[in-house]
């Protein structure tokens, strides 16, 4: 049984670095200050909204497991418009993103160690320490380092978050008002904004299938063979089911233990992580503080890290394809400058957005407000193209996509872009 599940972990590999993606700002602060503001009124919407994007998310290692290439090849294949829309939807999105999960995760270091600075440099030191922590990890071990780190995160955060659960489940006990009710208006613009937001980084940004797909290449040329199409599917569905369940769990946590308390959740980075870590620990016991804090931290640390050597990765093999060195082989190691170098930059674009924003602390909410819109508009246009690569070229006939999720991704792409374009219409014509 421990040989077998020796084996099971070895051969999970990009679906964790997917789930170590995913469960961050979607799962720690969206899905909680869901349960913490509606209670369970958007429970259901978590599968919903899994099932929605579940064909794109898949069709990412998929592609890899099929032609041995990222999906960026793909792309490319369909022409320079569908790999230079990806690119460009990249570099607007990606230091607001980075500098987003990296608020986070040093909003909530900053609460669990109890760190103490002068108020000029709170929080823009540990958020830039965290960055760099993050960025030396990468440059100095990259892929290797990373899938080693990222199972032993996982795991840790999955027994945590399941303990957590667990025991306020046990405690049978709502540390709020038993009267409260959850209130949510279509009419309301802060109930929109937040619904647009949680449905946009549920269970992750779109492009996180893409990542997926060049971890799954990056994967197979460190084993030095390619995963086979159901090891490849298998390793997929552990991650993006497993952060399903996740996501589930820190609403429950959120509405089990925060709503009906008569304290809002904030939109200051480091108040919010005090009302999460805080509130489980009076509605456990204070033994419960490092258990909720090491399961907190070590969601939001793996976001940033996985968010961190997705940008460069993906944009470094954007810009071999566009160049005609799609071959990692002609490339003549010139791989790891160029990752460097995107690495480096998109360091110093995140620190930018840190010393612009006075206040990155206050402004944590809203931060993270712009980037789940941002993907929430943008979804609808990644699923199309994955949807349109795995018809093309590049898939031989019998292995592309049969009429069931042919179907499925049809009206998975008419929702997603009828919903985009409802939610633009709601914000121009308010």
């Amino acid at each position: 049984m421990i040989i077998r599940l020796k084996n099971t972990l070895a051969n999970l590999g990009p679906g964790l670095l997917y789930a170590g993606a995913a469960v961050g700002v979607s799962h720690l602060v969206m899905s909680t200050r869901a349960g913490a503001s509606y209670e369970f009124l958007f429970l259901l919407l978590i599968p919903l909204i899994h099932l929605i994007k579940y064909p794109f998310y898949k069709f990412g290692p998929q592609y890899t497991a099929l032609t041995g290439r990222n999906i960026l090849h793909g792309y490319h294949a369909l022409g320079k418009w569908a790999l230079g829309t990806y690119i460009a939807m990249t570099l607007l999105s990606m230091c607001l993103i980075q500098a987003a999960v990296t608020i986070v995760t040093s909003s909530i270091a900053i609460h669990f160690f109890g760190i103490s600075l002068p108020a000029e440099y709170m929080p823009h030191i540990p958020a830039i320490l965290v960055l760099i922590a993050a960025a030396t990890i990468l440059y100095v071990g990259q892929y290797s380092l990373l899938d080693k780190m990222m199972k032993a995160i996982i795991i840790i955060l999955t027994l945590t978050t399941a303990a957590a659960l667990s025991m306020v489940l046990l405690a049978m006990q709502n540390s709020g008002d038993a009267n409260a009710s959850p209130l949510f208006s279509l009419y309301e613009h802060a109930d929109i904004i937040f619904l647009a937001a949680f449905l946009g980084w549920m269970p992750a940004p779109m492009d996180v299938s893409v990542w997926h797909s060049v971890w799954s290449e990056e994967n197979n040329r460190k084993n030095g063979q390619r995963l086979s199409l159901p090891k490849a599917m298998l390793d997929f569905k552990v991650g993006f089911f497993g952060t399903a369940l996740l996501a589930m769990a820190f609403l429950s946590l959120g509405a089990m233990v925060m709503f009906g308390s008569g304290e809002a959740p904030s939109e200051k980075g480091t108040v919010f992580a005090g009302q999460l870590i805080d509130m489980y620990t009076r509605s456990l016991g204070d033994w419960a503080y490092p258990l909720i804090g090491i399961a907190a931290l070590a969601t939001m640390f793996s976001t940033t890290l996985t968010c961190l050597d997705a940008y460069p990765r993906t944009l470094e093999e954007s810009f071999f394809i566009w160049k005609g060195q799609g071959d990692y082989a002609t490339r003549h190691g010139a791989t790891k400058k160029v990752y460097r170098a995107i690495l480096a930059a998109t360091v110093i674009g995140t620190i930018a957005i840190f010393i612009t924003i006075k206040n990155i602390s206050g402004a944590m909410g809203l931060i993270v407000t712009i980037a789940t819109v941002v993907s929430f508009i943008s979804a609808p246009v990644i699923a199309y193209i994955n949807y349109r690569v795995m018809q093309g070229e590049t898939i031989k006939e019998e292995d592309r996509p049969g009429k069931l999720i042919t179907l499925w991704s049809k009206a998975s792409i008419a929702v997603m872009a009828l919903f985009s374009i409802a939610y633009l219409l709601l914000i121009i014509t308010r």
